[in-house]
């Protein structure tokens, strides 16, 4: 009878135990696919929805369903990506093997990459700000750093046109640069997007 007692107090410990973790896997697997689905439906308010979910969904567990931290995600992305094309850029201005033109281009564009820095920075900051009687001031703060980090993006791809600039540089410099503009242009999105959600 012992012997039968231990059986079933096993059996029913392992039974609970089982049951329990499928419930919490279920409900993980639950809340991921729903984390993943509200970054791909907030995706479609941006111009470039594939960037916006290939860029963010990895982020889903941290934004879950919050607008607010969807947009701080998106800025967060423009930021490290605007950081790393500087420091590439910084590093291809150094060749020898570029024309003195194109060193020029690419220091006037490291130059607007640095104000793109500081206005995603600064709106970062603000977005940590945002509450009650402030948020209209904020929230127009942070919509006019990212527009003008969006203009100067655009503006650094303007000193590689022309036939004299080398076509791989160009090219390079080019597709790094509308990355940026395309993840700002997003981030702008969500931004705007949160705004109409929250007023």
């Amino acid at each position: 009878m012992a012997g039968s007692f231990r059986f079933n107090h096993r059996f029913l410990t392992t039974l609970l135990l089982t049951v329990t973790i499928t419930t919490l896997n279920s409900v993980h697997t639950t809340t991921t696919t729903t984390n993943t689905e509200f970054v791909k439906s907030s995706c479609t308010f941006t111009t470039y929805p594939r960037l916006c979910v290939t860029s963010l969904s990895t982020q889903s567990s941290l934004i879950q369903t919050s607008h607010k931290l969807m947009a701080h995600a998106a800025l967060n992305i423009t930021l490290a990506s605007a950081k790393a094309t500087s420091a590439m850029m910084v590093r291809l201005s150094s060749s020898s093997r570029l024309k003195p033109r194109e060193v020029s281009a690419m220091r006037d564009c490291v130059e607007e990459l640095g104000d793109t820095l500081e206005e995603l920075r600064k709106s970062i900051g603000e977005m940590g700000q945002l509450s009650g009687s402030n948020y209209e001031v904020y929230m127009s703060d942070i919509q006019t750093w990212v527009s003008a980090a969006l203009t100067d993006v655009n503006t650094c791809t303007e000193g590689f046109e022309g036939d004299d600039m080398n076509g791989k540089v160009k090219v390079l410099v080019r597709r790094k640069i509308l990355v940026i503009a395309h993840l700002t242009s997003n981030a702008l999105a969500l931004i705007n997007h949160f705004a109409s959600t929250h007023g």
